[in-house]
């Protein structure tokens, strides 16, 4: 599936990868991945793209009612991970705990939280990173130049506001499918 990806992902779709492109399953065994912008369900595709070229394994969490059938094991076996998301529960720490139980676990989430323009991002990506203790490595979905730039790893502070504003400065230029952002 390698080749396969490789070959849609470069010659068919004319993508690239720019940036930190060492990073490897083999550095970083856990992170949280955020792409920006999610604009469009054709990020899914990209991503599952990506993942498969790099032949780093990641992961997203999705509800419950995704991983019954027909889609449940199409869902698990690309790396999803069930959510309940009943009223009441810490989602930031079910998340985070997520973490513990595994070896490698890249969890990948859109800061976003949906695929309509926002104007300020979710915060529950930096918290899950900062109860997990691990880092974040920004990749963006840029339709307009066909490339996923990669951050390197990104270890947040206790500095929220800088945080946010270094992480929001990588995604500057960049346009996602539907033209979101500038």
């Amino acid at each position: 599936m390698h080749w396969l990806a490789k070959f849609i992902y470069f010659r068919l779709l004319g993508w690239k990868i720019v940036g930190n492109t060492n990073f490897s399953k083999d550095t970083i065994k856990k992170a949280v991945f955020i792409a920006v912008p999610h604009t469009s369900w054709h990020d899914f595709y990209i991503g599952i793209l990506l993942r498969k070229v790099t032949r780093v394994k990641t992961n997203f969490v999705g509800k419950k009612e995704l991983f019954i059938w027909p889609f449940g094991y199409y869902f698990r076996a690309v790396g999803g991970k069930s959510l309940d998301r009943t009223s009441g529960q810490n989602k930031v720490e079910a998340i985070a705990k997520l973490f513990d139980g595994e070896e490698e676990f890249r969890l990948t989430l859109a800061p976003e939280g949906t695929r309509k323009k926002v104007e300020e991002w979710k915060t529950g990506f930096y918290y899950i990173a900062k109860a997990a203790n691990v880092p974040i490595i920004m990749f963006t979905l840029d339709f307009k130049n066909k490339q996923n730039k990669v951050s390197e790893p990104f270890y947040i502070t206790d500095n929220k506001e800088a945080d946010f504003k270094f992480m929001k400065a990588f995604y500057k230029g960049v346009e996602g499918k539907v033209k979101a952002y500038s």
